[in-house]
């Protein structure tokens, strides 16, 4: 799959309502983060938004670590191949991910983003809308020891979704 900024520039200001027709899983007192992602890639393995609420529309998945654990490949940012040019960009503390066994705990403080063409698109869960920053901006979404950046490769099934009509 091959995502691009223009693509992923449609989701930008967009609430996870836009993404997400199912008006039980769509509070601003959740987090949106994974729920995004896998929304825009059409993933939906683990707990999705289908398990936790009723509705029509496709599932997604809502979890950072079970993205994490179906990433193909996982690592370090800093060691990221250059010749990976978009992957998902995870943020936690380096000591709850086990890169050997692609698992990630389940802890209060870890996000997801996509990363394509030098930025992230993410959902900001304190402005509930998705935004899209430089590394450094990222890097910063938390204080150490909660600011270990790590790569995971697309899930092959992914897919860009393209337009939602859930509005």
């Amino acid at each position: 799959m091959i995502l691009n900024s223009t693509q992923l520039d449609k989701y930008l200001g967009k609430h996870i309502s836009y993404f997400c027709g199912r008006t039980g899983y769509i509070s601003d007192s959740d987090n949106h983060c994974a729920h995004f992602v896998s929304h825009a890639l059409k993933i939906n393995y683990g707990t999705t938004c289908a398990t936790m609420s009723h509705g029509a529309k496709l599932a997604a998945s809502l979890r950072v670590q079970e993205l994490f654990s179906h990433c193909p490949e996982v690592g370090n940012w800093d060691e990221k191949p250059n010749d990976v040019t978009q992957c998902f960009i995870f943020i936690t503390a380096a000591n709850h991910v086990n890169l050997g066994s692609k698992r990630m705990d389940n802890i209060p403080r870890k996000h997801i983003g996509i990363f394509c063409q030098g930025y992230i698109w993410h959902y900001s869960n304190t402005k509930d809308k998705v935004i899209k920053q430089a590394l450094n901006e990222f890097s910063n979404h938390y204080r150490s020891p909660y600011n270990s950046l790590f790569w995971g490769s697309l899930p092959p099934e992914a897919q860009f979704a393209g337009e939602f009509d859930n509005v």
